[in-house]
């Protein structure tokens, strides 16, 4: 196990960390879309995201192009093995995207109707999928000796990936909130506020349901805390974060409520993160055939070039993040719409 293996698995979880909390205030935002009717609101909230959303799928792709240049052999035992929920995940991700160009373009009311539909439909489903998908991650794959998938699409639909999955659910609910209370005033504030309220009370119990369940039904994840109690502090710091944000939002503090929401997210994937390592994916038959940094990494050479190319990349991806969040930032009106 090489510095720069580790340094590309570090990399790899600091881009789903990113994707996840940029992009998931507005897959959250569409889930929240599915309870509004009123075309004004409708309009803000679209507005809200309008300038940001194909921003943050970058951190997705380039998650991705980074695992399929560090390490190919996840990508291509993860990739055969998700194979129908990724289409599933693509699906999901274009209707959202179609919809909310077409929507702003239709003129007819039970046409653009059915464009918001497709845009919540689309973020919930595209968030339950995530969720389910990596709660695979976690649990482990039915791999053979070579490292080929040997499940099916069923096989994927286990009660501990399904737990992750509305875990995930919840959480981005809750974070979708909290960035509509922060982006906006008066009534709609309001009503994001009790929304954040709402999604935290399934949000927080199942997250200290699933580190219960975790511990007791995925014993590989243990064996890193085991060995080093001090990672024990990710997991406390990511509930304890939960609860601010949830006390913040009743406060009416959307900035550091947001903001605590963004770090318990950070938290939660850094504690799963820490029982892998530095296993990518797990093997369900056998322990000998985990794919790990190690025995699925590319050449040092390629490691070496490639870390170049994402640096970069990424000074470039983080350089126009932070000008667009600054250019398009403050509170939304219903006059100001996409």
């Amino acid at each position: 196990m090489s510095a720069l293996q580790i340094i590309w698995f570090a990399l790899i979880a600091i881009l789903l960390v990113g994707y996840t909390i940029l992009d998931g205030f507005d897959l959250g935002v569409g889930i929240w879309y599915l309870t509004v009717r009123e075309e004004a609101t409708r309009r803000t909230l679209m507005g809200a995201i309008a300038p940001f959303w194909d921003g943050n799928e970058v951190w997705l792709l380039t998650a991705g192009g980074a695992t399929f240049a560090a390490f190919p052999p996840v990508y291509a035992s993860v990739f055969s093995g998700f194979y129908l929920a990724l289409i599933l995940v693509l699906l999901a991700l274009i209707l959202r995207a179609v919809s909310i160009e077409f929507r702003a373009r239709e003129w007819v009311p039970a046409l653009r109707a059915r464009w918001d539909l497709a845009f919540g439909v689309g973020s919930a489903l595209a968030v339950l999928l995530f969720g389910v998908a990596f709660g695979n991650l976690m649990r482990g794959l039915p791999l053979d000796a070579e490292g080929n998938f040997t499940g099916n699409f069923f096989t994927l639909l286990n009660p501990f990936a399904l737990l992750i999955g509305v875990l995930n659910v919840a959480m981005i609910a809750m974070h979708g909130a909290l960035y509509v209370a922060l982006r906006t005033e008066g009534e709609l504030q309001d009503r994001a506020t009790g929304w954040a309220r709402l999604a935290g009370q399934l949000y927080l119990p199942l997250a200290a349901v699933t580190v219960v369940v975790a511990i007791f039904t995925q014993p590989h994840l243990l064996a890193n805390y085991l060995a080093l109690p001090v990672l024990w502090i990710a997991p406390a710091l990511a509930l304890a974060a939960i609860i601010a944000a949830l006390s913040w939002n009743r406060q009416r503090k959307c900035g550091p409520a947001f903001a605590a929401s963004s770090t318990g997210i950070a938290l939660l994937l850094v504690s799963a993160v820490s029982g892998l390592f530095p296993t990518l994916v797990p093997a369900l038959q056998h322990p000998d055939w985990n794919l790990t940094i190690a025995n699925s990494s590319s050449s040092q050479l390629t490691l070496t070039v490639m870390l170049i190319v994402a640096v970069v990349g990424m000074a470039v991806v983080a350089s126009y993040t932070i000008w667009v969040y600054r250019t398009f930032g403050g509170k939304m009106r219903e006059e100001i719409h996409y």
